[in-house]
């Protein structure tokens, strides 16, 4: 009886597929709706701005994937980005068997979430054609950035903050060391102050799908750079899985040293250690 609800306990290969979906929606809805929707809401009467701006932008995207981490993280690991799942499997934390699934399961998880906000758009034509013309909070460099940097920093941000979110990622949720109770909490932490620091270079990507996503109504503009964002994220997120168990997560050292010990005829080697006296000579 115990061993059949054990098994029962395991989320199925669905559920977890499932769960990458909602998570990554929920992360696009509320990430990018909170950019297209609130970030610039003009000014009220006193003349204090109504919008929230990136610092509640930033919070957005942080919030959600909090919420994200504990709802659907017990099930698939919760991770809603590509480059995520790329990272984790370098790192051998899922098989590489399961990531195209949940690939396919954020892309089109991202893609529906910038489909609710088109769909809320619509209803107020006016907001939704500026919207798109101005890209629909998709990530971009040179003209279409938020600061006017260029290509080399974009790449430079991508990979640089995509491996720190990883890093910290594979840190918080060790099997051994990580603490299950704050690692959505941290994990979303990490998010909010990356996003503080790089949306005035690119708008903040370090997730292929969310930027995907806000493409599809960013126009030919967004589409033209997409592959930056594409690309940097998972070399970011690749170079973090593969580096993260030499520098970080060494074995410890045996507690046996080898000592040399004379033999009239041979040289022993025996651990060194209080119950193993050194012969004389």
């Amino acid at each position: 009886m115990a061993r059949n609800t054990a098994r029962e306990a395991v989320p199925s290969a669905t559920s977890a597929l499932v769960a990458e979906f909602l998570g990554t929606f929920l992360l696009v809805l509320g990430g990018v709706g909170a950019a297209l929707f609130a970030s610039d809401f003009g000014t009220g009467g006193n003349g204090s701005s109504l919008g929230i701006g990136f610092v509640g932008v930033a919070l957005a995207f942080g919030l959600t994937v909090v919420a994200g981490a504990y709802a659907f993280g017990p099930i698939s690991g919760g991770h809603f980005n590509p480059a995520v799942t790329l990272g984790v499997a370098a790192a051998g934390r899922i098989e590489w068997s399961k990531v195209p699934g949940y690939i396919v399961a954020q892309v089109l998880g991202g893609a529906c979430g910038t489909g609710i906000i088109a769909l809320i758009g619509s209803s107020n034509t006016e907001w939704y054609e500026a919207a798109k013309a101005g890209g629909f909070a998709s990530n971009g460099f040179g003209e279409h950035s938020p600061g006017g940097f260029g290509l080399t920093g974009a790449i430079v941000v991508e990979i640089v903050f995509t491996a720190i979110f990883l890093f910290v990622i594979l840190g918080v949720t060790h099997p051994k060391r990580g603490n299950p109770a704050l690692a959505g909490l941290a994990i979303g932490l990490t998010l909010t102050l990356i996003h503080l620091v790089t949306i005035p270079v690119d708008n903040t990507s370090v997730n292929p799908a969310r930027s995907i996503a806000a493409a599809i109504y960013g126009g030919a503009d967004a589409w033209s750079q997409i592959w930056v964002f594409i690309v940097f994220p998972i070399v970011g997120a690749l170079l973090a899985g593969f580096l993260a168990g030499p520098l970080l997560h060494r074995r410890p050292p045996s507690n046996t040293t080898p000592v040399a010990v004379r033999h009239p005829h041979h040289v022993m080697r025996v651990p060194n250690c209080a119950t193993s006296p050194r012969r004389k000579p």
